[in-house]
């Protein structure tokens, strides 16, 4: 296969000039010949091709090449492959042309991010696809990370897609890869294609988080400034080298913050946090250097009890290491730290790549390849998505048994997640669970570090409601298998999310013909999205003069004489809205007031929202799913 100079613009060689410059820098001068060899490959093979911009497609393979190089700086090998990952899919060009050309472990990576033609046991193509992918960890993790450097690039130019095709790819993306990508460390790309799977799924929503930090950035930013100058002054002058810089979160990670915690976007706290990123001073380890800086800025400024978290001596699973701690920084205001080293921070832009964090990685990689194995022993094609996610949560909790066996589960797993963990049998008889010595219902939520004792009775069994109750994919599988044949899904609306007319909602066809509406947020959307998204619909789901939708809201607000009726005259006789229900509970002149009415639409819902949100002492108002 001869390969020359392709007519291609001056920009599109720059960049690619570029990637073989950054890999130049650390391989062998014949591997940087490969790596050229490889490109022009890929331009010939690719130069009749646009993007859906209009754009020459040898661009897509650049970018993807650039991100593995210098984001990932992965091998030789892999930067060929991501310069290859497209030809064999999309082009006359075969698998047996690649591996000639640059042998068996380059033909390996561009084969196992090559999409399937065919599927298997009734699997859609996306299915299929992840399947695939996560087959190949037994061999080594950098098809991972070529199939996420290709993820992210299609997602920073997603612009060009319509509507469904951007709701199926970044459905795919918030939950498969973005959850993949941080359980390998890479808490950068996982942080990324969170937020930009948001801006393509929710746009309203992200328009919206989007201005509001905006104008939080320009009102806080004189003051965060004298506080990091402070910080500096303080390390200086206790001989410590070290630097600050302020990270801006996300619109994704303030909205969901603002969906965990029930609150708006007034009241979530950190919309930003301060990195103290230091190189230790010879003699002295990070341990001693970040202890040495926190008790330098504790001198100076009030902490927040319970605020400190060490990351140091307790890596999370996915290698990350820092050591922080909240400080009042602004009147009145706390500021959250992380003090890490260069090499921590290194690392968490690295994640699994980085040698510190190997062993971590072959832990979780080991336990992935035993449930990929049993999945395909029991043939749980339905269960794939669930299991496999089920292993990519964000954060990871040890709990104990009595004989301080520890059990490893993740974020929000109940007792009932643990008795299953323990042994099916147990978690089929689970009648109680004794945590840390106090008797506890089996659905009660674990924390990290509880003690966990199981009671069992050979005349219970379970209830189909454990499995809103469960979150790993033993406990889930089994449960799922034992109730499947009583599922009521004749709905039409998710029950979940609970759309009204008005929401920017999707639509998805079930194999019985009807169409589920869900809001662009659901979870579950989101989940469907990913594994089936062939299946979105595009829908308009306007309101109907006689329809009413339920609803229920949480008002909290400071105690005043005849605050009650102003909330009761606000809904009834202002707005025409009927009450079901309003609870209220009193507690130090502070109201938590709970009302169930009927709107027509998420337009008259906003309405009420923002009428009651300015009646006097009102603080926040909130709809509750």
């Amino acid at each position: 296969m001869s390969m020359t100079t392709m007519d291609v613009p001056v920009e599109i060689r720059k960049e690619a000039e570029y990637v073989i410059g950054v890999m130049a820098e650390r391989v062998s001068a014949i591997d940087v010949e490969r790596i050229r060899k490889a490109y022009l490959l890929a331009s010939k093979a690719h130069e009749n091709q646009k993007r859906n911009s209009g754009e020459p497609y040898i661009i897509h393979p650049i970018a993807v090449a650039r991100i593995v190089a210098k984001e990932f700086e992965l091998d030789a090998n892999a930067v060929i492959a991501a310069f290859l990952h497209d030809v064999v899919e999309d082009t006359e060009t075969t698998i047996e042309d690649v591996r000639s050309e640059f042998g068996d472990d380059v033909a390996f990576l561009v084969d196992v991010v090559t999409k399937r033609s065919k599927t298997q046991d009734g699997q859609s193509k996306q299915v299929e696809n992840f399947r695939q992918i996560l087959d190949s960890v037994h061999y080594d993790i950098r098809a991972l990370m070529i199939k996420l450097a290709d993820r992210l690039h299609n997602m920073r130019t997603l612009d060009s897609m319509k509507p469904d095709k951007q709701m199926k790819i970044a459905g795919e993306t918030d939950f498969f890869y973005a959850p993949l990508a941080n359980r390998l460390g890479l808490y950068y790309v996982k942080s990324e294609l969170e937020n930009l799977s948001f801006r393509y799924r929710c746009p309203r929503d992200y328009a919206s988080i989007e201005k509001l930090l905006e104008e939080d950035r320009r009102n806080t930013s004189e003051d965060v400034s004298h506080f990091t100058d402070a910080i500096q002054k303080a390390l200086i002058g206790r001989g410590i080298n070290a630097r600050t810089e302020v990270r801006y979160r996300k619109p994704y990670a303030i909205w969901r913050d603002m969906q965990n915690e029930g609150v708006d976007f007034q009241h979530v706290e950190f919309k930003h946090y301060i990195r103290v990123i230091y190189t230790p001073a010879e003699g002295w380890g990070e341990k001693d250097t970040s202890l040495h800086i926190y008790a330098v800025l504790t001198d100076h400024y009030k902490e927040r009890p319970g605020s400190v978290a060490n990351y140091i001596d307790s890596p999370k699973e996915n290698g990350y290491q820092s050591f922080h701690v909240k400080l009042l920084g602004r009147p009145g205001c706390w500021e959250e730290l992380h003090i890490s080293s260069e090499r921590m921070l290194r690392n968490s832009r690295l994640g699994c790549i980085a040698k510190s964090n190997e062993e971590s990685m072959r832990q979780w990689l080991g336990k992935l390849m035993t449930m990929l194995k049993e999945m395909a022993e029991q043939h749980d094609t339905y269960g794939f998505m669930e299991g496999v996610t089920s292993y990519f949560y964000n954060e990871d909790i040890f709990v104990l048994t009595p004989k301080g066996r520890m059990v490893l589960l993740p974020k929000g797993a109940s007792a009932l997640d643990f008795a299953f963990e323990l042994h099916t049998e147990i978690g089929m008889h689970a009648q109680y669970a004794r945590i840390n010595g106090k008797l506890c219902s089996v659905k009660t939520e674990l924390h990290r570090g509880d003690c966990v004792e199981i009671g069992t009775n050979d005349a219970v069994s379970p209830d189909p409601d454990w499995q809103d109750f469960v979150k790993t994919y033993k406990a889930s599988r089994y449960l799922r298998n034992l109730f499947k044949n009583s599922r009521d899904e004749k709905y039409e609306r998710c029950p979940l999310c609970r759309p009204l007319p008005g929401d920017e909602v999707v639509g998805f066809v079930k194999d019985d013909g009807k169409t589920v509406l869900h809001t662009r947020f659901c979870p579950e959307a989101i989940k469907l999205a990913s594994e089936n998204g062939d299946s979105i619909v595009e829908v308009s789901f306007d309101s109907e003069k006689q329809k009413l939708y339920p609803v229920r809201i949480d008002i909290v607000a400071i105690d005043r004489y005849h605050l009650l009726h102003d909330i009761m005259h606000c809904l009834v006789g202002q707005l025409g809205l009927s009450m079901q229900n309003l609870t209220t509970v009193l507690n130090d002149q502070i109201v938590r007031c709970t009302i169930d009415f009927g709107v027509h639409s998420a337009d008259e819902l906003a309405k009420a929202l923002k009428s009651i949100s300015e009646i006097e002492n009102v603080d926040e108002v909130q709809r509750l799913k």
